[in-house]
């Protein structure tokens, strides 16, 4: 008996013989999909898309190529999701935040100290809640697959270690361009700057921004370590990763071959979450054996007690309660 995950050209021949066959590899050619990120090549995300894209390939014996553009190669995070709209990028991982500004429910995902733990978020972003949020996409051209992850955010700087609430005053910080990080930040004293991720190396560089808010293992797969002396483990917020496909792309494929995608889709955003959680302790003893001084426990309720309570009074203005209640039922 054949099974669903055998491609099309085989169902064909067990279905309407060898000369419904030829006919059909006349009118449809092999599909190759673009996959852009901004990630570096080090990255979990980008080892993740590599799994995606062989499994992909393996489970459609090849009639399926995924192309991986790593490293803000085919333009920034907003650019790209705008590509994946317009058609000329088929699919496309970009921070939560980026989605904001295109369906502002996204925001919650974002609020500071929303998860305690990596398990309450993936119970939310794999549930209901999650798949609720991915739905609201079609209506803007675009197919969401999956919430991969970029993870639990910890704050660096080129000035001084941060302690506490007070120790982030001044600072003038790099974030995501998400209402709530802005908020935030803003409530806490610093002053927040919007950036591209593939424009933040630079931008600590140059001094330009004093410090910025990644996982640790971002921190070190991008050598953020090598332009930033403080490292505080704040845990602030947890930020995912909707991997996302241009919708009409998406539905012109056989059946077959989209279930195949949300599936390995699914799998990859696993796959990539292990490879975070394996590698987090070697990477921040990495990060300490390359000289960057780390407050391992700051005191984040000092932090909690500035930013919890406006910046979720603040959403809840903007988009009501109902959403906010489901994410703290399905944690």
């Amino acid at each position: 008996m054949l099974t669903f995950a055998q491609p099309l050209k085989k169902l064909l021949i067990a279905t309407l013989g060898a000369a419904a066959l030829a006919l059909a590899q006349s009118a449809s050619a092999d599909w190759i999909l673009t996959f852009a990120h901004a990630h570096p090549v080090a990255d979990s995300q980008h080892l993740a898309a590599e799994r995606f894209a062989e499994q992909v390939s393996r489970r459609t014996e090849g009639e399926v190529s995924v192309r991986i553009f790593p490293n803000g190669q085919l333009g920034n995070d907003p650019g790209m999701i705008a590509g994946v709209r317009g058609g000329t990028i088929d699919i496309e991982l970009s921070g939560n935040p980026y989605f904001s500004g295109l369906i502002g429910e996204f925001n919650v995902l974002d609020l500071p100290f929303l998860f305690e733990n990596q398990d309450e978020a993936h119970r939310v972003l794999d549930g209901r809640v999650g798949q609720a949020l991915l739905d609201r996409m079609t209506a803007k051209g675009i197919k969401g697959l999956a919430f991969w992850e970029i993870g639990f955010r910890n704050l660096t700087n080129s000035r001084r270690p941060v302690e506490n609430a007070s120790d982030i005053k001044g600072l003038k910080l790099r974030t995501t361009p998400n209402p709530a990080h802005i908020l935030a930040f803003k409530a806490l004293g610093a002053n927040p700057v919007p950036l591209p991720f593939a424009e933040l190396f630079t931008a600590l560089e140059t001094r330009t921004v004093d410090g910025q808010e990644n996982p640790v293992t971002l921190i070190r797969s991008a050598n953020l370590y090598s332009v930033q002396e403080y490292l505080s483990l704040t845990a602030h917020a947890y930020t995912a990763a909707p991997l996302i496909m241009n919708r009409a792309k998406f539905d012109g494929l056989p059946a077959e071959y989209r279930r195949v995608i949300v599936e390995e889709a699914l799998a990859a955003a696993r796959y990539q979450r292990r490879l975070n959680s394996e590698r987090v302790d070697r990477d921040l003893a990495f990060l300490k054996a390359q000289g960057m001084k780390v407050v391992d426990r700051p005191d984040r309720e000092s932090m909690r007690a500035v930013v919890e309570q406006p910046v979720r009074e603040a959403f809840v203005a903007k988009y009501g309660p109902e959403l906010l209640d489901a994410v703290e039922q399905a944690k």
